[in-house]
């Protein structure tokens, strides 16, 4: 069972879709294709897809909720929530070529059916899309927005770099961890809730407070991810259970089990050491490590902290009271996802 996805996601979807749509048509034929059926909107084929398997849009609804921050309707919002979008999926194409992934959103990765050299092409393409699309709207300060975006993305792919060093390394800290989480993850969320009232040119102080609960929704986010990544239903994640602890991630909860000075945790880190690949009974084990670790309690208690400091921003942060609380749905929303 899942928690109810908040209202204000699903109308971002409604609002943002078409204009996604639109955008994506712009892309040469050979890497439109790659792009639209990641996205969701187009079959293998090319064919208009049945259902949408594009994600929850979680990043454009923040984005449209900061231009409503901002005094300002969220049609008004719809180019910097795109922007966003695009940048997001950009990452999971390419995440999921590094990582060997060939099931997201309970269909085939894009280059497991195209290839990986189509697929590296079409995240590139959305990500020179997202800021063709602000610096061409005549929004007060796309240029300052453009740049914001254009920060985090340095921020996301520093934190994926990390991500990849980690799994050469053995003696990964739970610091070097929640730091690799808040570039790869936090970064964009942070820019996602921001970005719609910068777009739109509202004062500074309410762009900082936005940002910094954007980054705490994103740590929240992030770890919620993890405990998914381990625990986490096929149905829920559009991935085989216990997929990142088959592909040795060194997720926020393994590193917490890793370092956390138990047998359990040591046990752990010699299952995860060894050469062959994991067999079933050994992914089993290695969840039931990182628990007895306390690793999934450490995890699950950082989560519900992260989201505690992302509700206090909002309080602490000037906007209409509607707008704060569906900011606050969407954030409790992230970390009441269910395995």
């Amino acid at each position: 069972m899942t928690a109810t996805l908040p209202a204000g996601v699903a109308s971002a979807r409604d609002l943002v879709g078409p204009a996604i749509s639109s955008w994506v048509s712009r892309l040469s034929p050979d890497v439109r294709i790659v792009a639209a059926y990641h996205l969701g909107l187009v079959d293998a084929d090319g064919r208009p897809a049945a259902a949408s398997s594009g994600g929850k849009a979680l990043r454009p609804a923040f984005a449209l909720l900061s231009a409503r921050a901002a005094g300002m309707p969220p049609e008004r919002g719809v180019p910097a929530a795109a922007a966003v979008e695009f940048v997001h999926n950009f990452s999971l194409i390419h995440d999921d070529i590094m990582d060997g992934d060939t099931e997201r959103r309970h269909q085939p990765t894009a280059w497991s059916i195209f290839g990986v050299g189509a697929a590296i092409l079409a995240g590139d393409a959305l990500l020179a899309l997202a800021q063709d699309i602000l610096l061409s709207e005549p929004a007060p300060q796309s240029a300052w927005a453009a740049r914001c975006l254009s920060a985090a993305v340095q921020r996301l792919i520093a934190g994926q770099g990390s991500d990849l060093a980690f799994e050469r390394r053995s003696d990964v800290t739970l610091a070097e961890c929640l730091e690799m989480a808040g570039d790869k993850t936090a970064a964009l969320m942070a820019c996602a809730c921001s970005i719609g009232a910068i777009h739109v040119g509202a004062p500074a102080d309410l762009a900082m407070g936005l940002a910094e609960f954007g980054s705490h929704a994103g740590l929240a986010f992030q770890l919620t991810d993890d405990l998914l990544g381990i625990w986490g239903a096929p149905e829920v994640t559009g991935k085989p259970v216990g997929a990142d602890l088959r592909a040795r991630k060194k997720s926020l909860p393994v590193v917490a089990a890793l370092t956390s000075g138990t047998g359990a945790g040591r046990e752990l880190g010699a299952l995860l050491a060894a050469e062959q690949p994991l067999s079933e009974d050994d992914v089993l084990r290695a969840a039931s490590l990182v628990e007895a670790a306390a690793g999934r309690e450490w995890a699950e208690s950082e989560a519900s902290a992260q989201l505690a400091a992302a509700l206090k921003c909002l309080a602490e942060t000037d906007m209409p009271d509607e707008v704060r609380a569906e900011f606050a749905g969407i954030a409790e929303f992230i970390t009441a996802r269910q395995s």
